[in-house]
This record gives structure tokens, sequence and C-alpha cells, in this order.
């Protein structure tokens, strides 16, 4: 009994200093703990650190969690495991959404709390799972964020990083030594860094940017979704075939449309070339006509608008040829490069998963012979056996690079392929379905425009968004004569988009049925 006393006389009851760091796979969030638990000690501090790691790189991320406070000479620090709601000093938050999970959590509190994040994005699986737009809403968590915590630092710490060829924790890090609530000075952060022994330059220009721009306590300002950028139509661009395109868009079309029919242009110039871009203008163009003639000048002209986007998406569509031709392209090794932080002279190689069918065999062969074996169902499903299995494919390599460069050099015979006939056919079907709502259903034929961006990505997910475009406007017959018929019809389009298998789709034409 009396060792028990003994023991609860030497146990310090100071409060410690406590620190929360939310951290994504590959974001340095240990690196930051050890540099935060380095300091400490050098200062003569004891200090604990914790980590219990999210379900996968981003389903989930790792919480660090440290206690610190000034040692005492025959005193044992009490110090806790796990964060408790309501008792943390600094919450540092690696990404925007995990500063709002911390808020969700309880660990940031208006009278107690210094929060310090990055306002980037890391997409969430569950963001990007959902076949529209899934991505949650920032402005949710700034405006959190101005009452939740006592003080706010939340300004890009990752594009910071990426200047000065480091990792965002260096830059957390310079955040947390502008904050000034840890009782530490500038040069022993610095010391820290420079004893970690790794890549001590790049994380000390990214610790000097960091700490002098959260000096002032920022706050970036913070959008919903990120701003669209169109470039504005050129004169010319010095290709004879391109000027030639650039001169009918200056002519034929309005002001308004120009940017987007100039992004256009570039896209199917890409995608096939100069000559397959005008047949996109000669078919928006009639479009534009019919709607001039349907009193489309009242409505702003918004079938043309939409017209303009959507043609050029149903012509690019994603076939065997634009999807090799865009995963051997010299830009995107350059661009995954940058994204993985390669530097010269490392070798970096790609795992492609590919995942082809029977249907896409079939769409790159010649009409006619593709036509013949779709027509055959027992010699298509013996040939579906035989390539229809996931694929790991090395583009690094010289057998599958080739093999890519192959594939996309048939875009020239592109034309004569099944998938061309196809993709051409619905589309003309789609175009004349909403042309033929101009005059009664002005509102309503532009939203049959829409629809079309339920159809998108290659293989599987082009079949599920193909059906759920045909079963979508399988409804037209129920609301054409309807005042509120584009209303319902949005609806449809937006709860075809909240999942992938559909079920809130199959509501939403119940429903549509009982009208």
């Amino acid at each position: 009994m009396n060792e028990q006393v003994a023991v609860a006389e030497r146990m310090s009851s100071a409060k410690p200093l406590s620190i929360a760091i939310l951290a994504m796979g590959g974001q340095g969030g240990g690196v930051l703990a050890d540099w935060i638990v380095a300091l400490a000690e050098s200062q003569g501090w004891a200090v604990q650190a914790t980590s219990v790691p999210g379900v996968a790189q981003r389903t989930g991320s790792t919480l660090y969690y440290l206690e610190m406070l000034p040692a005492q000479d025959d005193v044992m620090p009490v110090l806790s495991l796990m964060p408790t709601p309501g008792d943390v000093d600094v919450v540092i938050a690696a990404e925007l959404m995990e500063a709002g999970r911390s808020m969700m959590r309880g660990l940031v509190m208006p009278e107690r709390t210094t929060l310090i994040a990055s306002t980037h994005r890391a997409f969430a699986v569950a963001e990007k799972e959902k076949p529209g737009d899934g991505i949650g809403n920032p402005l949710i968590v700034v405006e959190a964020s101005e009452f939740a915590a006592k003080t706010t630092i939340a300004f890009d710490m990752e594009a910071i990083a990426a200047c000065s060829g480091s990792v965002i924790s260096a830059a957390l890090y310079g955040a947390l030594a502008a904050a000034a609530v840890l009782p530490f000075d500038k040069a022993a952060f610095e010391a820290t860094l420079r004893a970690s022994g790794k890549g001590i330059e790049a994380s000390l220009k990214t610790f000097e940017v960091a700490y002098a721009r959260a000096q002032n306590k920022p706050k970036d300002e913070v959008r919903a979704s990120p701003p669209k950028r169109f470039e504005p139509l050129p004169e010319s661009v010095g290709q004879p075939a391109l000027d030639t395109l650039i001169t009918r868009i200056w002519s034929e079309f309005p002001e308004a449309m120009h940017a987007f029919l100039f992004a256009g242009v570039k896209k199917l110039t890409s995608f096939q070339d100069p000559s397959y871009a005008g047949e996109y203008l000669d078919r928006v163009g009639e479009l534009h006509r019919l709607d001039l003639a349907n009193g489309g000048e009242r409505q702003s002209f918004a079938f043309s608008m939409q017209a303009v986007k959507y043609v050029a998406i149903a012509m690019a569509y994603d076939d065997v040829i634009h999807v090799a031709d865009v995963k051997a392209r010299g830009s995107r090794f350059e661009r995954v490069r940058s994204e993985v932080g390669a530097r010269d002279g490392q070798i970096l190689y790609l795992t492609e998963y590919m995942h082809p069918r029977m249907e896409e065999v079939c769409g790159t062969l010649p009409r006619r012979l593709g036509e013949w074996i779709e027509a055959r169902p027992d010699l298509f499903k013996r040939l579906d056996r035989l390539v229809n299995r996931g694929r790991r494919v090395r583009t690094g390599t010289l057998f599958w690079f080739g093999g890519l460069y192959l594939v996309s050099g048939l875009r020239r015979w592109r034309r004569g392929t099944l998938r061309h006939h196809c993709e051409g056919a619905r589309r003309e079907a789609w175009l004349a379905t909403a042309t033929s709502l101009l005059l009664t259903n002005y509102s309503l034929a532009v939203e049959v425009l829409e629809c079309r961006r339920l159809v998108k990505g290659y293989s599987d997910t082009h079949a599920r968004g193909r059906s759920k475009f045909d079963r979508v406007l399988s409804a037209l017959p129920l609301l054409s004569e309807r005042e509120d018929g584009a209303a319902w019809l949005k609806r449809l389009r937006q709860a075809a988009l909240l999942d992938e298998d559909g079920v809130a789709l199959d509501g939403a034409l119940k429903t549509v049925a009982t009208l």
C-alpha cells in the first residue's frame, strides 16, 4: 500500500500538450510525428507517440497522436494513447476532408484547438466510385472551421511541397512552427530537420516557404468545384487544316460558342484527325440552325450549347484504339513521373490492369467481320473465353508498349470498324430524339442532350452507362407532353448517377410511371 502511494506521488499531474495528425499513405504523417517527437525530446520534454492506421490508402487515414510535457526529475508523466474529444490542442490535417473528419470526431474545439490543414483534395474511394459527381463539398468544411476551431491555418501545402521538391509533411511542419502553439523557437524546428538526414535541403526549403505563408494565419479561398478553363479561340494556329476549322468557327457560330467549339475541335482532332473534327462542326452547325429556327435565340441557344459539348463527347468515344493511344503517349508517362516524384535517372514501370471482352474485340474489327462473329453466338462465346480475362500489362516493357502502340495506330482505319458504325447510329438516334422535341418542348430537348453524360468509360463501365441512358430515355413518352417533363427527366438522370447498379433509378422510374 505504501509503495502504491509512493508511485502515485511520483506521477505528474501536469496537463500535457496534445497533437493529433491525420494523414494518408505517402503523405509522411509518420515522418512528421517523428520530427515532432525529436523536437520535443531535444528540448528536454517527455513525449509519447502512437498511431492507428486506416483501412487502406484512401479509404481511411492514419491517426498519429502525440502528448508531451516538460520532463521532471523522479516524476513519471501520465500520457494517453488516444485523443479524447474536446481535449486536443493541435490538429494537423494533411488534406481538407481529413480536417472535416477531425471536426466530426470532436477533436477540434473552439476554446482550445488550433487547426492546421492543407486545402488541397485527395479524393476518397467513396467519392470516386459514384457514376456522377460524388465529390464532397469542401465549403462545408471551411464554414465549420470558422466556429469549430480556436485558430485555423489553411492553405495549399501540397502545392508548396511539390514546388520545392519535397513532401507535404515538411510544409505541415513549417505551418506548425509558425502557429507558435509549441514553446520551441524556429531554430529548434530547423535543427530537427537537419538532423533527420534525408532530403534535408528540399525539406528545409518547403519548411521555410510554409512558415512564411503561415505567419498571418491564412485561410485560402476554397471552391466547391474547380473553375472551368477554356482556351480562347485563336485567329490561327499555323496549320492549314486546323486553321480552316478555326475560320469556320469564327464565321458560322455565335461568339458564346467559340471556346466550347475550339475545345471540341481539339478533342476530336486528337481522337481521330482534322477531317473528323470537320464532321463535328457540320453536325453541330445543323443542330444550331434547327435551334435558331425553333426560337433558340430567346433561350440563349441552350440547345446549341449542350450540343457543342455532348456531340464532341459522343464522337470521341472510348474504344480499344483510343485507350491504347492514351496509354502509349509520352505525355502520360511524363505526367505519371511527375505525380510520383520520380527523379532523373530513376526507372519507372507502370502496370495497367486490362480486362478486354469479346465485345471490344469485335468492335475493333472491320464492320462486316465483327457483325459476322456477333451473329454466331457459339463462336462468340468460344472466342470470349479466350480473351475475357484480366491482364496486368507493364507498359514500360518493349513487348507491351509495342503492342499498345500498334493498336493505337489502327485509328486510321477506325471509320471502318464495327464500333464506329454502332456509335454513329446510336448518336444519330439520340440527336433525332432531341430535335423532335425542339418545337414542342424546348427544355425537354435540352435535357435529352444532357442525358448523354450517362454514357462514359470503357468495357463494362460503358455497358452500364448505355443501359442507364436507354432506361432514362424510355420515360420520354410519359414526359413529352408535360410542362415539367424536363424537370422529371433531370431527376431521372440525377438518380442514374447516384449508384453503379441503378437502384435509385429503378425507384425514380416507378415514380414517373405513376404520374
